[in-house]
C-alpha cells in the first residue's frame, strides 16, 4: 500500500459493480481513496446528489479507508485541498483511453505534483458504464450483473413503471403466441 491519498472522481449515477471493482481494489493500493461525486449542475441525473451518496455509502460501508464526499469546479483544485497525490480513473476500452489520457494531461498543466493512475476494470465489468446500465434500465431490461443489489433496487424503486411494464410483457407475450398458435390448429 502506497502512503498518500488518492482521489476517485465521478458522477457515478448509478455505482455500477465497475466503479466498485476500482473502489476495492483502489483501497489495497492507497492509504485513503476518496470517492468524489462531481456536483454538476448542468446536468440532469437520474439519482440525486444525496441518493448516489447514500448508495456508495452503503457500497463502501466495510472498506474503512474510503471516504466518499462531493465536489464541484476543477476536479484538481479538490484534489489539492485534500492532499491527494493522485488520481484514480478506469479505462475499459481505447475510447477511454484516449479521453482519459487528455484529462490527465491537463490535469498534470494545471497541478504538475499529481499523478493520475489507470485502472482496468474486472474484464467481466469492462463494458459497462452507467449510461448503458441506465438506458438498460429505462427500458426494464435487467441489470442484476451489472451493479450491485442495493442499487439494483433503487432502479427498481425509481423505475417502477418501466419494470412493470417488461414484467406484464414477460407474461402476456407467451399468452398472446399461445392463443395464436391454439387459432392457427
Amino acid at each position: 500500500m502506497n502512503k498518500g491519498v488518492a482521489v476517485y472522481p465521478g458522477s457515478f449515477d448509478p455505482p455500477t459493480n465497475g466503479h466498485l471493482d476500482l473502489i476495492e481494489r483502489g483501497s489495497k493500493m492507497f492509504e485513503q481513496l476518496v470517492v468524489a461525486v462531481l456536483r454538476n449542475s448542468e446536468k440532469t441525473p437520474m439519482f440525486s446528489l444525496p441518493e448516489r451518496l447514500e448508495m456508495l455509502r452503503e457500497l463502501t460501508k466495510d472498506l474503512s479507508n474510503v471516504r466518499i464526499d462531493t465536489f464541484d469546479g476543477l476536479m484538481v483544485e479538490y484534489a489539492k485541498s485534500i492532499d491527494a497525490m493522485c488520481v484514480l480513473r478506469g479505462i475499459r476500452a481505447i475510447s477511454d483511453y484516449e479521453y482519459e489520457l487528455q484529462m490527465a494531461l491537463m490535469n498534470r498543466k494545471l497541478e504538475p505534483t499529481l499523478e493520475t493512475v489507470f485502472m482496468m476494470p474486472a474484464v467481466k465489468y469492462s463494458y459497462v458504464s452507467s449510461r448503458l446500465v441506465r438506458e438498460v434500465a429505462q427500458a426494464g431490461g435487467p441489470v442484476k450483473d451489472l451493479v450491485p443489489e442495493v442499487v439494483e433496487q433503487k432502479l427498481h424503486e425509481k423505475l417502477d413503471p418501466a419494470y412493470k411494464l417488461r414484467d406484464t410483457q414477460l407474461i402476456e407475450v407467451p399468452i398472446r403466441r399461445e392463443k395464436r398458435r391454439k387459432k392457427k390448429a
